[in-house]
């Protein structure tokens, strides 16, 4: 991972959510506040433009940027949550470059910050779900040395994975929470929002 694809990532995650925005948005109206596939786009496009403008000497500081322009813009508890696990991804990767074993520590950076804000744990069908495995998978391939376009598609199918399955669980963090075993049966927006982004990364980095 270097500069230009940092950026490229984030551009290809605000044309993934604003592809899949009305989507996000019809699985948050079933258990959420209808807001998630707005806010996150209105939040990925404010970043771009926060890029654009941007003259980064590491990695780091195009996901930082990222992450506090998430911050700013999104409301509701995306933005911290968002904005929280780039900027921890920023802080992470320092450098002009980052190998598969240093960006698999910076996800897992990215990870302990939103279990730190939303204390949500796997099984609690929330962006967890889909976040944890993605760094499980990520982790796995970096240390086998398959090179990092392996690594992030296997980390994009883990979140896929993980995404779809949180349709049979019971919320148990969060707005859909509140809605008990009527949560059953929808899948959740936070995690089908976080398999956008890890697929972004995989289709990103897999362009020749």
């Amino acid at each position: 991972m270097d500069i230009d694809l940092a950026r490229a990532w984030v551009r290809a995650i605000a044309v993934a959510v604003g592809r899949h925005r009305d989507h996000l948005t019809q699985l948050d109206s079933a258990i959420g506040d209808a807001d998630h596939g707005t806010n996150l786009d209105r939040g990925f496009t404010a970043a771009v433009a926060a890029l654009s403008d941007l003259t980064p000497d590491t990695v780091g500081a195009v996901l930082t940027k990222t992450g506090t322009t998430l911050i700013s813009s999104i409301g509701g508890a995306s933005g911290p949550l968002y904005g929280g696990a780039f900027r921890a991804l920023g802080k992470a990767l320092d450098t002009p470059l980052a190998d598969p074993p240093a960006f698999a520590q910076a996800l897992a950076a990215g990870l302990a910050s939103i279990q730190k804000l939303g204390t949500a744990a796997p099984g609690d069908k929330t962006m967890i779900d889909a976040y944890a495995p993605a760094v499980a998978a990520f982790e796995e391939r970096a240390r086998h040395g398959t090179g990092f376009a392996a690594a992030a598609a296997a980390a994009a199918d883990a979140a896929e994975e993980g995404m779809r399955a949180t349709t049979p669980l019971q919320a148990r963090k969060g707005r859909a929470s509140y809605l008990g075993a009527r949560s059953v049966g929808h899948q959740d927006p936070g995690a089908t929002s976080t398999a956008l982004i890890f697929r972004a990364l995989a289709d990103t980095v897999a362009k020749p």
